[in-house]
């Protein structure tokens, strides 16, 4: 009697799962980069908290109390404090992280071994970053009005002031990201002193852009992307003094953004290649 083979059974076909789609792994990498601004939303009340507020105590405080500049002067100061917490604040959150995952952490990687385009990931440092100058500016309004007992508040403009600064964050971000692709580690401390510095001081955040009287001034100032987030800011909050019109300021503010993300975007990915 000869045996008979039972025939083996025969296993169903494994079906590999399916990629994910770029758009969902960037929605998870943002997803994580929020949790994470959550949890580290101390250093940024310490960011608001630092440069700002002691200019706005010491201008307006200070020098207030001892009659040297006006009573209305934090009214127009103000503004200037929330352009330049959106924008620094952005700048240092993208800038300084990027400096030591390309360095000696080497943590880009994780990030650009992902399924994403290297734009993408440049994408979403920029718009984290945003995110982050953003709440620097929100916070800095009620901040502020309790270091000078006061605040401008115009319903109507509040609109326009979160798109201005909106933009500016975004540009800040883009700085950063530009600075911190291409400079080498041991001078970016340097640099960035370098730069800030001139962007603080001729960002007309302390004056309106119109009242300037020195003609050479007026230009260099307007040469300076941050004079349009303060004027921008300030025109929202008080119409009636002087400023530059809401509409140049968001022309010059989107032009500026689409070029520095352009450059941003094409460092970054040639930093991430080497």
């Amino acid at each position: 009697m000869t045996a008979v083979d039972t025939p083996t059974p025969l296993r169903p076909a494994v079906t590999p799962r399916p990629r994910p789609g770029a758009g969902r792994v960037f929605a998870a990498v943002l997803r994580r980069d929020l949790m994470v601004t959550g949890r580290e939303l101390w250093v940024i009340l310490v960011q608001v908290g630092l440069t700002p507020l002691f200019m706005l105590f010491v201008f307006d405080t200070i020098l207030g109390g001892q009659g040297i500049v006006g009573r209305n002067f934090a009214d127009l100061f103000l503004p200037g404090i929330i352009a330049l917490a959106a924008l620094t604040t952005a700048l240092q959150s993208v800038a300084l992280p990027l400096v030591k995952e390309f360095g000696f952490t080497m943590e880009i990687e994780d990030r650009l071994m992902a399924p994403l385009p290297t734009s993408l990931v440049a994408i979403g440092k920029l718009v984290i970053a945003t995110v982050r100058g953003l709440l620097a500016a929100l916070l800095i309004y009620p901040l502020g009005a309790l270091v000078v007992g006061s605040a401008p508040w115009r319903p109507a403009g509040l609109p326009l002031a979160f798109v201005v600064a909106l933009l500016g964050a975004w540009i800040g971000g883009a700085i950063g990201m530009s600075l911190a692709t291409t400079l080498p580690v041991q001078r970016i401390n340097v640099t960035f002193s370098v730069i800030l510095t001139p962007i603080i001081w001729t960002g007309c955040i302390h004056y309106p852009w119109p009242r300037l009287s020195l003609p050479w001034y007026q230009v260099v100032t307007a040469l300076n992307p941050m004079t349009y987030v303060s004027e921008g800011v300030r025109g929202a909050l008080l119409p009636e003094v002087p400023h530059i019109p809401a509409w140049v300021c968001l022309s010059v503010l989107t032009g500026v953004a689409v070029a520095l993300t352009w450059l941003s975007v094409r460092c970054f990915s040639r930093r991430a290649v080497q």
